[in-house]
């Protein structure tokens, strides 16, 4: 970064964070405090009112802002497909901010600019699943995470049909939401097992927000595999004929991937067979389970059944 461009993002931090530390500087931008107060003294010079508090750091005088920031067509581009993208993921509540943020930056662009923004906005696109459900418990897990709250829902476990009803109750303290593979999740401290656990919304049912607060953790524990074992290691041998599209497409549950002369060996760790049964079954003939033995039978009845299902009619 050369000197323009540090003085210039130095003006910025001190707006959004309204006092800072020569150190706290010199760490943000890599250099050294011998030339942040260089730079202090260049942004006075300058006619920049700068107030410097002894132990608390720099301030900019109350009432002094920068003018409006100007954007170059790609960085124009980027916000607003970067609004598009929130539009099409966000519930309702959030796809008007940020259609209305949209149409705030397309109003400040020059006519010039505008129709470079926009060709490029035409010509970059990005396309988020129809399916709504599971965001209108967005806008109540948001309000949770902010103000602390625990919340309860029934939750369908897709691979656990042996859990008794009673036992889809949950209540978890909220941490953070992440949109990935189309879906919404929710990660936070489920008292029903005692640790962090990560629900998808559109297994939620009966959601509601409890009259208890809890203290969110100043650093937020990092779930490792070793916090939720998976005892079952899967091998299953795939055609060169598919080996191409089962590397384009994994399972969530591989852990290696070995190119053989006989074909492409995956091996995954899963916590029962069910959560692999589904995917394996859908590359039909292309895969052999090599292992467990128990996974190889229940293949074995799956395709039998299949076999039967289509030989009735």
């Amino acid at each position: 970064m050369n000197r323009t461009d540090r003085l210039l993002a130095i003006v910025l931090e001190l707006q959004v964070k309204r006092r800072c530390r020569a150190e706290d500087l010199a760490a943000l931008f890599e250099t050294s405090k011998r030339t942040i107060y260089r730079d202090i003294q260049a942004l006075s010079e300058a006619g920049v009112p700068l107030v410097a508090v002894p132990g608390q750091g720099y301030s900019l005088m109350e009432g002094y802002f920068l003018p409006p920031l100007t954007f170059s067509a790609d960085e124009a581009a980027m916000l607003l497909l970067g609004s598009d993208v929130m539009a099409g993921s966000f519930d309702a509540q959030y796809r008007s901010a940020a259609e209305a943020a949209s149409r705030k930056i397309s109003a400040v662009l020059p006519e010039p600019l505008r129709e470079d923004v926009e060709t490029l906005r035409e010509s970059i696109l990005f396309i988020t699943p129809g399916n709504d459900k599971g965001k209108d418990a967005l806008a109540t897990l948001r309000r949770a995470i902010a103000d602390r709250t625990t919340v309860r829902f029934a939750y369908h476990t897709r691979h656990r049909t042996d859990v008794p009803v009673e036992a889809a109750a949950r209540e978890v303290d909220p941490y953070t939401l992440a949109h990935t593979q189309g879906a919404w999740y929710l990660s936070g401290y489920d008292y029903l097992r005692a640790a962090l656990r990560t629900f998808r919304l559109t297994r939620m049912e009966s959601l509601e927000v409890l009259d208890r607060t809890f203290t969110r953790p100043a650093r937020l524990p990092v779930r490792s595999r070793g916090a939720d074992p998976r005892p079952v290691t899967v091998q299953a041998l795939f055609s060169a004929k598919v080996a191409r599209w089962v590397l384009e497409s994994p399972s969530f549950y591989t852990v290696s991937e070995e190119n053989t002369p006989e074909g492409l060996l995956i091996t995954l760790q899963v916590r029962q067979e069910e959560e692999v049964l589904s995917w394996l079954l859908g590359w039909g003939r292309e895969v052999q389970v090599l292992a467990p033995l128990s996974l190889c039978r229940r293949i074995a009845e799956e395709a039998e059944a299949m076999a039967h299902l289509y030989a009735a009619e």
